[in-house]
């Protein structure tokens, strides 16, 4: 009988102890799911768009000069054929646009346009990923006028599918911001990457609102 006791003691004391070292581990994976799941990381907070025509057409003026510099337009042009130099020409090489805009056959773009500038005067400048938007969405800059420029790159089935969000980071896309580095030779687009992107953000958040002419 005492022996009996004796065991059922044991047994409840083991018991408490692997109930114990439960909690514990409770509590444990508690704190770790916690720390895991960053409660404090807060959501990006949704875009305001506050309409006001006059603002979002003025902010739009600066934006076009932009895309219509040769920095912008060289790798818009209406046709397949890349444009080139400050004073946009058709590329010498006249390399086409292919279906994914990265060139067709041997001459590719990124054959010449490495991953960065080419030292020198003139030379091709460079970027990871350079292309012209593809066959099925041109993008055309060249020949546009502010309102079919501003009409075209809001219109979803144009833009390569851009929301407003999309819109709003492709300011700071790789390609984009190469404007502002394209090698030795070569001027800038009429105003700094930083007037660029707040004037465009100021012309998407105030309606979109496209020049009447």
């Amino acid at each position: 009988m005492k022996k009996q006791l004796k065991n059922k003691r044991r047994y409840t004391g083991v018991a408490r102890a692997f109930a114990v070292v439960g909690v514990l581990l409770s509590a444990i994976a508690i704190m770790s799911f916690g720390l895991n799941s960053e409660p404090g990381k807060r959501e990006a907070a949704p875009i305001v768009v506050r309409k006001d025509s006059v603002a979002s057409v003025k902010a739009f003026k600066q934006v076009y000069s932009v895309l219509m510099s040769a920095r912008c337009m060289n790798c818009h042009p209406s046709g397949n054929i890349p444009l080139q130099g400050d004073d946009s020409h058709l590329h010498t090489m006249s390399p086409q646009r292919g279906v994914d805009g990265k060139g067709v056959y041997a001459m590719k773009c990124a054959n010449c346009h490495q991953a960065t500038n080419t030292p020198g005067l003139h030379t091709p400048p460079g970027n990871p990923n350079w292309h012209l938007p593809p066959a099925d969405m041109k993008m055309i800059f060249q020949g546009r006028s502010p309102r079919q420029l501003a009409k075209q790159i809001i219109d979803p089935k144009q833009n390569g599918h851009k929301d407003m969000k999309k819109l709003i980071e492709h300011a700071d896309d790789g390609l984009v911001l190469s404007g502002w580095n394209p090698g030795e030779g070569r001027t800038l687009p009429p105003m700094s990457h930083a007037a660029f992107k707040k004037a465009w953000i100021t012309w998407l958040t105030t309606g979109a609102y496209a020049p009447k002419k």
